[in-house]
């Protein structure tokens, strides 16, 4: 009974607030929008919408059908998607998710790589969930996972991209510098610089500092660039991945010293539905991937 088009035309109220506005969106007529919303309206016995003066309201049905629509429709437009990219492999959207701030770096070089052996696809990014990166991934909202942390998930499978080890980078003039690894207690006194994002997601933290009870003074860095340069002036000191602290070694004045005797060793993971793995442009970032297991410095 509820189509797909009546899910467009509730999301184009929603969104442009009449009934003109709303068809002029859809490349459809108003009589033709409005006959549809009336037909749904019999059949489900129910408004779906009010008019308020000029502007059109909607309903407490009209928004749940906007809730539905908001799910339904990315999961249609994917599995469409999906079944294009079964039949050719290679053209169709994908879509990044990223949950590893210092992988923007290593991703760049994946993805020229990726756009021009693949012509035909798209590629969208997004790095700022409003639900954590496995429910994204679960709701259709992205197609693919880069991520540090392998959570068990039913409906999940993941695929290993490289090893690599997590370092402190500190100034070179730093009294840690003459180190060759460091333990967590060497951190106490330390403002140790991250990106913003809760402790509790951060390795540094998990995998080292809170087993030992250490809880050093602490800042949030939105940018990069800036944390490095704060670290190469001894304002501080940061953790980075050592495939990327190595591109700062040969260009800053600074140093990287290994997390414990053993170091923090991590593995990025391509994350994606169970089932769509075998998808060709899917193989073709995963293979991409693992070639670029050492980025380019």
């Amino acid at each position: 009974m509820i189509e797909r088009s009546h899910l467009r035309i509730i999301q184009a109220l929603a969104e442009h607030g009449s009934l003109t506005a709303a068809a002029n969106a859809l490349f459809v007529t108003q009589p033709a929008l409005s006959h549809q919303m009336r037909y749904l309206e019999q059949k489900l016995e129910v408004s779906l919408w009010e008019r308020q003066g000029r502007k059109l309201r909607l309903t407490q049905a009209g928004q749940l059908l906007l809730r539905v629509a908001g799910q339904v429709l990315p999961v249609l437009e994917q599995t469409e998607n999906t079944l294009k990219a079964y039949a050719d492999g290679k053209q169709g959207i994908l879509r990044l998710g990223v949950e590893c701030h210092p992988c923007y770096e290593w991703l760049k070089g994946v993805l020229a790589d990726y756009l021009v052996m693949m012509p035909k696809m798209d590629v969208d990014i997004v790095h700022k969930f409003q639900f954590s990166g496995l429910q994204g991934l679960l709701n259709y909202h992205i197609d693919l996972l880069v991520t540090p942390d392998k959570v068990k998930q039913q409906g999940v499978v993941y695929a290993p991209l490289f090893d690599y080890e997590l370092v402190l980078l500190v100034a070179k003039q730093h009294t840690l510098a003459s180190k060759t690894y460091i333990e967590a207690q060497d951190l106490a006194s330390e403002l140790l610089l991250t990106f913003p994002v809760p402790h509790e997601r951060l390795d540094i933290y998990t995998q080292f500092l809170m087993p030992a009870g250490i809880s050093p003074r602490h800042k949030a860095m939105a940018s990069l660039d800036i944390m490095i340069q704060m670290a190469a002036l001894n304002r501080g000191v940061t953790i980075l991945p050592d495939w990327l602290a190595r591109h700062y070694v040969n260009s800053l004045p600074v140093s990287t010293l290994r997390l414990g005797k053993k170091g923090v060793m991590k593995t990025l993971f391509a994350a994606m539905r169970e089932g769509e793995e075998s998808v060709p442009y899917m193989q073709q970032f995963v293979e991409l991937g693992q070639q670029k297991a050492v980025p380019d410095n």
